[in-house]
């Protein structure tokens, strides 16, 4: 089967941890060829966020295009998308070219407490972009804003699920790594519910797990799994990348998505012999 390729429309983490640099970490680990498209450049760490800049919608549509133009693409994730003007010029493109699946992460606010989803952006969102999507992925928090409800419970959950769904996407998966108790995720794909459930795995270093658990969805479903074997499989991932996160930085240290490679019975790499000339 030849390598499939998946697209991540997000912002730049310089810190590493999350964004479109988690982004592609995620999806070559998971099988597939990563292209990128820079919505935003943060100046980030693990303790904060310090500031962010937009990229010209010009150049996110020129980055685009020549993606589309040369690439075949199977599936698009998208995380920051931190404007009315880039999500309305995202949705457009996205409209016009082919791919199967879509996954839309609504980043709203960093692991700091950094807005990075500016108030208006918030409904070109809902009435633009999460109809093209296969999926959208909001935690509590990010669905909380999205739909005025409370959520404390799995009950809570799925009635934001059930709401989300009226914007026209085809599924909702609810993370809930923001709960009391084990993480328990809420998928409703407008005929089931149907939950996700792991070990909470106690350990600060959690930077970059949503933009993880949309990337490996993306890969998965680009590869041929169905949507709930794709995000089965995605939390298995991320849950092992949580339990051997990284302890670097001095704040929230990012999820290691290369885990498997520090096994040494994996990494097998040929031994290059050499001499001194």
């Amino acid at each position: 089967m030849p390598v499939q390729q998946v697209l991540t429309i997000a912002g730049s983490d310089s810190g590493g941890g999350a964004g479109i640099q988690a982004d592609i970490k995620t999806i070559q680990a998971n099988g597939c060829y990563a292209l990128s498209v820079v919505t935003s450049v943060t100046a980030q760490n693990t303790m904060s966020l310090i500031g962010a800049s937009d990229i010209p919608t010009k150049i996110v549509e020129a980055q685009m295009n020549a993606v589309f133009a040369d690439f075949n693409v199977a599936a698009v994730k998208t995380g920051m998308l931190s404007s009315s003007e880039i999500v309305k010029c995202v949705a457009a493109k996205l409209q016009r070219v082919a791919f199967k699946w879509l996954v839309v992460d609504p980043v709203m606010i960093s692991k700091s407490g950094f807005s990075l989803l500016q108030p208006d952006a918030v409904e070109s969102m809902k009435n633009e972009l999460f109809q093209l999507a296969a999926l959208v992925t909001p935690n509590i928090p990010e669905a909380e804003a999205l739909t005025g409800l409370r959520i404390r419970e799995i009950e809570s959950a799925k009635e934001a699920a059930k709401m989300l769904m009226d914007t026209g996407c085809g599924a909702v998966l609810i993370k809930g790594g923001h709960l009391v108790g084990d993480p328990i995720d809420v998928l409703w794909d407008g005929q089931d519910y149907t939950l996700f459930e792991s070990e909470r795995i106690l350990t600060k270093n959690t930077h970059g797990t949503g933009c993880t658990y949309a990337s490996a969805i993306a890969a998965n479903l680009a590869q041929g799994l169905l949507m709930k074997e794709a995000i089965a499989k995605a939390k298995g991932y991320v849950t092992e990348a949580i339990r051997n996160s990284l302890n670097i930085g001095h704040g929230y240290g990012p999820v290691d998505h290369f885990y498997f490679l520090r096994e040494e019975e994996t990494l097998k790499m040929p031994n290059i012999e050499f001499e001194e000339d």
